[in-house]
């Protein structure tokens, strides 16, 4: 397969007619080899238009809704981005030519090792790789200007929305009532402020559910 020509067809008939403009995005997705990210016999799935999974509970997403995330949160040279759940690490790789800096966070070294092994394949440099709770962030390593999360959640942690800088956006997919659409927050003056722009059919996130109701 010419995985060159299949990012070209990618970028051609998935992220620009889905209103994508951000072209430091979209060439950025041209030069990452997303085959490299997913398991060797699915590598042709790299460009299909559907979520490949890349171990337990991590996906791929689709181009369409992994670029107009991304285009929502409106990442600039200048900004430092914690990347949330990045499995393999297509999108770490991504962001990291897009930003001034990205912190990449995996739920524990394990993780880290795949996380890395995927860095290094795709040649990607410049990504701070960290081990703990995706549900608490890197509070160590914010503020942060863009959070970027890899998979949709039903409750979106307070830790993540504390650990924006002033104007710093949170782009993330929430699952309510069924229907999941991807969300932006932003901050300004000490509080946040949330749109939701799309529909976003993008695969849960384990670990992230809301509490069961009681009811009489």
């Amino acid at each position: 397969m010419d995985f060159t020509a299949a990012r070209t067809a990618l970028i051609d008939s998935q992220v620009r007619p889905n209103d994508v403009t951000d072209r430091r995005l979209i060439g950025a997705m041209a030069s990452v080899p997303r085959e490299i990210f997913v398991p060797a016999s699915r590598r042709a799935a790299a460009y299909a238009d559907v979520a490949v999974e890349t171990g337990a509970g991590r996906w791929l997403m689709t181009a369409r809704d992994f670029s107009k995330l991304v285009n929502i949160a409106g990442v600039r040279p200048e900004d430092r981005v914690l990347d949330i759940a990045p499995g393999t690490g297509y999108s770490a790789a991504v962001l990291a030519k897009m930003a001034a800096s990205v912190v990449a966070l995996e739920q524990d070294e394990t993780a880290v090792r795949t996380l890395n092994d995927g860095l290094v394949a795709a040649g990607v440099t410049g990504v701070e790789t960290v081990a703990g709770s995706l549900k608490a962030g890197a509070p160590g390593k914010g503020p942060f200007d863009v959070i970027f999360v890899n998979g949709a959640v039903e409750d979106v942690p307070a830790a993540w929305l504390s650990q924006l800088a002033e104007g710093g956006r949170l782009a993330v997919a929430v699952i309510e009532g069924g229907v999941c659409r991807a969300r932006i927050y932003t901050a300004s003056g000490g509080k946040t402020a949330w749109r939701t722009p799309f529909d976003a059919p993008v695969p849960a996130l384990p670990g992230f559910e809301k509490a069961p109701e009681f009811r009489f």
